[in-house]
């Protein structure tokens, strides 16, 4: 359906204006009548015409962050406790956001269930804002009649999972950061640096060592090809992000992730942790469990863990157990599948997900704590062992030197 951008006057003379979902002109008149509100007639016209058209530039402009959602949500579930009905919230919301693109999914949702839609609906026409999981819960909330609750629980395990993304995040940024000042470091030794002791050693007139004579011609090649070199380097980096994002990518990359020492243990508990998590949550709002699976399935971030999610939903659609084929995944401990077992086998289905995910987030920063460090003095080995070699290389010549000159 056309957005259309309208003005117009309210019944105490204020002037207000928005933007509407609507399949025709009349449609936005009918909705305003509604309202109470008296249109300006020549200001109604279809957004992205005329005047009213929208530049847009790739990569530019206000974007709406995770942060943004879980603000929103828990304001938002402080306000349906209060009593205060759904449109006037979001209008309260939407005026003090100062996220313009959340302004405008706000004032879109807000516009939804004003002309009669239900807020699941409204969110659902946002789905790069409110994923599948907000929304189905959203829907729970509403039939069932809790939605200030089920708006409290989304805010808690959005925390939660903002929490487990810094996490993992954190513990990237250390080697990432050594690595990088490697590469820069290297790059102008070889590039700046050693050129000038190449220059000195010709004078020698003798043969060089191999260390040194191997360093040299890398320093030649990086000099003559650095151009050739950055560039392979900056294509490869390209081509293979865009690989990882294919499902083809995806297949191949995230089995070979949780085999990575170090890196996949913390892999494989921060999959345990947002799946349990995720399907606890669904599960304690009312979500239907075969629904609450196929959602965790997409949102698990791991083909390997989708997978297995979906053997489980498969099993369970044909009236069986989720633990034999979970038992048999290479991502779920054997514990967490046992703990599973008695949630299914006592009914208490969520509240055992909920503590598999709280014991799996603390290990989760137990293991983020214990690779810092680890990767910490492993990564300055590194670097020692490079750029001492390179300059151990280039004094071996004058070592050589000073000891024929000594005898």
């Amino acid at each position: 359906m056309p957005v259309f951008i309208w003005e117009g006057k309210s019944a105490s003379g204020k002037k207000v204006s928005g933007e509407m979902e609507a399949k025709d002109l009349q449609a936005v008149f009918n909705v305003l009548k509604g309202q109470r509100i008296i249109p300006t007639t020549n200001k109604i016209r279809e957004k992205g015409k005329g005047l009213e058209m929208e530049i847009k530039l790739p990569g530019f402009g206000a974007k709406v962050k995770s942060k943004d959602v879980v603000i929103f949500t828990r304001q938002f579930a402080t306000m349906i406790d209060a009593g205060l009905p759904l449109v006037q919230a979001l209008d309260i919301l939407c005026k003090q956001h100062e996220n313009k693109a959340f302004r405008k999914v706000l004032s879109s949702v807000k516009e939804s269930v004003e002309t009669g839609g239900t807020l699941a609906e409204g969110l659902a026409k946002h789905p790069k804002v409110f994923d599948d999981l907000y929304c189905n819960m959203v829907a729970a909330g509403e039939n069932g009649g809790i939605l200030d609750i089920i708006l409290e629980r989304l805010s808690v395990h959005m925390e939660k999972s903002m929490k487990l993304k810094r996490e993992v995040k954190t513990a990237m940024i250390y080697p990432s950061v050594v690595i990088s000042a490697a590469i820069i470091v290297t790059g102008v030794l070889l590039i700046f640096v050693i050129p000038t002791f190449a220059d000195l050693f010709n004078d020698f007139g003798s043969a060089l060592p191999l260390p040194t004579q191997l360093v040299i011609n890398v320093s030649n090649f990086a000099v003559k090809w650095w151009y050739l070199i950055s560039g392979c380097a900056g294509a490869c980096g390209v081509l293979f992000f865009r690989f990882i994002k294919t499902d083809r990518g995806k297949e191949v990359v995230h089995p070979l992730a949780l085999k990575l020492p170090v890196f996949g243990n913390i892999i494989r508990k921060v999959a345990v942790a947002r799946f349990t998590r995720t399907l606890g949550t669904m599960l304690s709002s009312g979500v239907p469990v075969l629904e609450a699976l196929n959602i965790c399935s997409r949102t698990a971030g791991n083909k390997v863990v989708e997978r297995e999610v979906q053997r489980a939903r498969v099993a369970i659609s044909e009236g069986k157990s989720m633990v034999e084929p979970l038992s048999k995944s290479e991502v779920f401990p054997p514990m967490v599948v046992q703990m599973i077992a008695v949630g299914e086998s006592t009914g208490a289905m969520d509240a055992m997900l909920q503590k598999i995910a709280d014991f799996y987030e603390d290990e989760v920063d137990n293991a983020v704590t214990a690779m810092k460090q680890l990767i910490e003095p492993i990564m300055i080995l590194v670097l020692g062992v490079i750029i001492g070699g390179l300059v151990v290389a280039m004094y071996l010549p004058i070592f050589k030197m000073g000891s024929v000159v000594g005898n």
